[in-house]
């Protein structure tokens, strides 16, 4: 197979965006496999109706331009984050920095910790394929450089009302994508119970 990567090139996160290739391509150049699966998430039993959050994006999303990367995560994701700390006290780090090596640096979107588990959020204005794209490489990213006992790092990527998650099992350097898409007014209580799921889950 041709190689993707030029070798003349450093490439950041956002770049892998921009590729054109299929995602076992992009992330076999790193030597990763990758599957297209529906994915049995880890979720918590204890998050309440939404009712609240549900009904200031309803009554105030159509007053606000969402055009842009920066919109999305202020109005769309950040609001969901106050709600889970509501739940769990996590650590949020908003563009944190990672150099993993050669061609695995840039910044994630949001970096989220609790206890040894890290869940990433990476949110696009649009093409949500490609975006995850990215994710996968930001995930690899971070297996390189955690030695956390985690044996499964996850990661959603978002255009801010759809969100699609990825999970990369590090033992067999394996990085699968969820069949279903979840959308953030019918499956707000979902989204929020499989982030404190995967950051609570015992691996």
């Amino acid at each position: 197979m041709t190689k993707i990567l030029k070798v003349d090139k450093k490439y950041t996160f956002s770049d892998y965006f921009e590729l054109n290739y299929p995602t076992e391509e992009i992330i076999a150049e790193f030597g990763y496999q990758y599957i297209f699966k529906e994915l049995q998430l880890p979720k918590s039993t204890v998050v309440n109706k939404l009712d609240r959050l549900r009904q200031t994006y309803i009554t105030k999303l159509p007053f606000i331009s969402l055009s842009s990367e920066m919109a999305k995560r202020e109005f769309y994701i950040a609001p969901l984050l106050f709600e889970l700390l509501d739940y769990i006290k996590a650590k949020i780090d908003v563009e944190y920095p990672i150099d993993a090596g050669k061609n695995l640096s840039g910044t994630l979107d949001y970096l989220i910790k609790y206890t040894q588990n890290f869940l990433i959020i990476e949110a696009k204005k649009g093409d949500l394929e490609k975006g995850f794209n990215q994710l996968s490489i930001e995930l690899i990213a971070l297996d390189k450089i955690t030695d956390t006992s985690q044996s499964f790092l996850y990661g959603v990527v978002t255009l801010g009302d759809v969100w699609r998650f990825g999970v990369l099992d590090r033992d067999k350097k394996l990085i699968q994508k969820d069949m279903n898409a979840y959308t953030l007014l019918t499956d707000l209580e979902v989204i929020l119970s499989v982030f404190i799921g995967i950051l609570e889950s015992n691996q």
